[in-house]
């Protein structure tokens, strides 16, 4: 099995530094852009399926790269964007910040000490949530010979990958940073054993 992963273009909420979570924000100009660029480097790659977030910036960034490619698209909400509950909207950093900002941006500064907003989800929540869709991959038989589009979110494909190298622990959950927009991350599955062929390569 080969899987392809990949986030998602940029939006207007990503440009101005808003939290976006579970909130339905389509690609921008830019973002579509960015998805053609990435679709143009794919176009060579042998693609059977394809997962996709439910949340339209996923979805839209999917159908770009697929293409032409008369495969099926599969919405799955395991592989949705980590939900931010009531911190979804505001702008968490630069000239814009808006109150909550400082305490959000420990999301990604000082995980351990963020505090999980009313309504949202934890660091080990999300985790279990992507590592059941990936146990899901792995252990269908059908899919063992077959090439897989992933597309996701910076949180939840972070979470994903965290789960391919086994690291649990919430103070290393962004390793080297947040996923670049349309980045693409190659795994191959053996046995039900994944390996990171190559980590956010971009086409733009």
């Amino acid at each position: 099995m080969k899987l392809y992963f990949v986030r998602h273009g940029e939006t207007s909420w990503n440009k101005l530094h808003k939290v976006q979570g579970r909130a339905d924000i389509p690609l921008n100009d830019y973002g579509k852009y960015l998805a053609k660029k990435t679709a143009e480097g794919l176009k060579n790659k042998k693609i059977d399926l394809a997962y996709t977030s439910p949340l339209v910036r996923a979805k839209e960034t999917a159908k770009i790269v697929l293409g032409d490619r008369k495969i099926p698209l599969i919405e799955e909400p395991l592989i949705q964007e980590m939900s931010f509950g009531i911190s979804e909207g505001i702008c968490f950093k630069g000239e814009r910040k808006e109150p909550g900002g400082d305490e959000f941006n420990k999301f990604f500064i000082d995980t351990v000490n963020y505090k999980i907003p009313e309504g949202g989800e934890s660091v080990p929540e999300l985790l279990n949530r992507v590592g059941r869709f990936l146990q899901k991959l792995y252990q269908n038989e059908e899919l063992k010979d077959k090439s897989i589009l992933i597309s996701t979110h910076g949180a939840a494909l972070k979470a994903m990958l965290n789960c391919i190298r086994g690291i649990d622990s919430v103070d290393q959950f962004w390793g080297d940073g947040v996923p670049k927009n349309c980045s693409v991350t190659e795994v191959n599955v053996e046995n039900g054993k994944p390996t990171i062929v190559s980590e956010g390569k971009i086409y733009y």
